[in-house]
C-alpha cells in the first residue's frame, strides 16, 4: 500500500472514531435550554399584566366603578382571552410616557397597550418590538374656541403644553423650525397635568396625537369650547409593544389584531359568531374560527380563540365604534382597506 493510501485509511478511522464519539455524546451538549418564554410566564402567573395610560378617555380609564374601558383594554381583554379563555385573568397598569418603555423592558407588565408610536429608533434600540399597527394616528393642535385660531400656523409666539418622553415632543420642534414658528414649550410629564395646565391658560395650546386630543375635548364639561386645528403635523403608526427576541408572544399579539380585522372584513360580529364557526362554509372563515386546520396551536392557543375573543369583545369595527366614535373620531385611515382610504388590512388567516 502507498503512503498516500496508508494516510487515507488512517484518516478515515479517525473520522468515524470522532462520528462514534459525537453520537455517544449526552444530548444536552447539542443545544443549551430554551429560556422560558413571556407566553408561559403568564400562564404560570396566572394572570396578563397588561400597560395601559394612566387615564385617556376612548383608549384607557378606569369608570365610576373602577372598571377599566377602552380601545387599548379591549385589546387587553381580547388578549387574556386568547390565553386564559377568562376575560378577568388581566391586571392594568397605568404607565406614564416616560416610564413605559422601563415597566415593559423590567417585566414589570408583558405589554403595552397605549397610544405609542411606531419609530426606528424605538424599534432599534430599546430591545422592543411592535407586532401591528392597530391604530393610524397624526399630532395635532388643540386651542380654545375663545381664542379665534383657525391654523397651526397662528399659534407664532404661542406657549404649548407638551408631554416630555413622546414622539410628540420632537415632532413640535421639527415642525416649528420647517414652518419658522417660534413657541415656548410648556413640558409637563403627566396627561392630566398637562390638560389642566392648557384649561387654566397656563398654555395657550395642547398638542398630542389628535384620537387623544379629541379624548381629551370629550371629556370637558363643555366640549364646544375647545377645538382641533385641521394641521396634522406628523404620521403617528400606534400599536401594542412586546420584548424583543419573544417571537411566539409577538406572534401572538400580532394575529391577535389581524383576527380582529379579518372578522370585520367577513363580517363576523359578537353577536353571530357563534353560529358563524358552525354554520359558515368560507374556507377564510372556517380558518379564523377554527373549524379547520389548527392555526390557534400554531400560536400556543386554543383553535377556537377567534370565536372566545370576538363573543368579548367583537371585531375590530365594534370595538372602534364602541369606543372612539362617541369621541368624534371618524375611521379615516383606519377603515378597512376595502374603503377608499382604508388602511387596515390582515394577511391571509392560512
Amino acid at each position: 500500500m502507498t503512503f498516500f493510501g496508508q494516510t487515507l485509511k488512517a484518516g478515515l478511522r479517525a473520522a468515524a472514531f470522532a462520528v462514534a464519539a459525537l453520537a455517544a455524546a449526552p444530548a444536552v451538549a447539542q443545544a443549551p435550554a430554551q429560556a422560558t418564554g413571556t407566553l408561559d410566564a403568564i400562564r404560570a402567573r396566572g394572570s396578563l399584566i397588561c400597560g395601559v395610560t394612566t387615564g385617556l378617555a376612548g383608549f384607557a380609564q378606569p369608570d365610576s366603578q373602577g372598571v377599566w374601558r377602552g380601545f387599548d383594554v379591549d385589546y387587553c381583554r381580547a388578549l387574556a382571552v386568547a390565553i386564559f379563555n377568562d376575560v378577568s385573568k388581566v391586571r392594568y397598569v397605568p404607565t406614564t410616557a416616560q416610564v413605559r418603555f422601563t415597566a415593559l423592558q423590567s417585566g414589570e407588565v408583558d405589554v403595552l397597550f397605549r397610544n405609542t408610536t411606531w419609530t426606528l429608533t424605538r424599534d432599534t434600540s430599546l430591545g422592543l418590538d411592535i407586532p401591528a399597527i392597530n391604530f393610524y394616528d397624526g399630532q395635532g393642535f388643540m386651542v380654545k374656541r375663545s381664542a379665534n385660531v383657525t391654523s397651526a400656523r397662528q399659534l407664532d409666539g404661542a406657549t404649548i403644553c407638551v408631554q416630555p418622553g413622546t414622539t410628540t415632543e420632537q415632532n413640535l420642534s421639527d415642525w416649528a423650525r420647517s414652518a419658522r414658528i417660534r413657541f415656548t414649550p410648556v413640558v409637563i410629564e403627566r396627561l392630566e397635568d398637562n390638560v389642566a395646565a392648557y384649561l387654566t391658560g397656563r398654555c395657550d395650546a395642547f398638542t398630542t396625537d389628535v384620537s387623544g386630543l379629541a379624548a381629551t375635548r370629550s371629556a370637558q364639561s363643555q366640549p364646544n369650547d375647545h377645538v382641533i386645528l385641521p394641521d396634522v403635523i406628523s404620521k403617528e403608526p400606534l400599536g401594542p409593544l412586546v420584548r424583543h427576541g419573544d417571537q411566539r408572544f409577538a406572534d401572538l399579539v400580532r394575529w391577535l389584531h389581524f383576527g380582529l380585522i379579518t372578522a370585520e372584513e367577513y363580517e363576523i360580529t359578537a353577536a353571530n359568531v357563534v353560529q358563524a364557526s358552525t354554520t359558515d362554509t368560507r374556507p377564510d372563515v372556517q380558518r379564523l374560527l377554527g373549524r379547520t386546520s389548527e392555526l390557534g396551536q400554531m400560536l400556543g392557543v386554543d383553535n377556537r380563540w377567534m370565536v372566545n375573543i370576538l363573543r368579548v369583545t367583537g371585531n375590530y369595527g365594534e370595538i372602534f365604534t364602541r369606543n372612539l366614535t362617541p369621541l368624534g373620531l371618524q375611521r379615516g385611515p383606519n377603515a378597512l382597506w376595502t374603503t377608499p382610504g382604508g388602511l387596515q388590512y390582515a394577511p391571509p388567516f392560512r
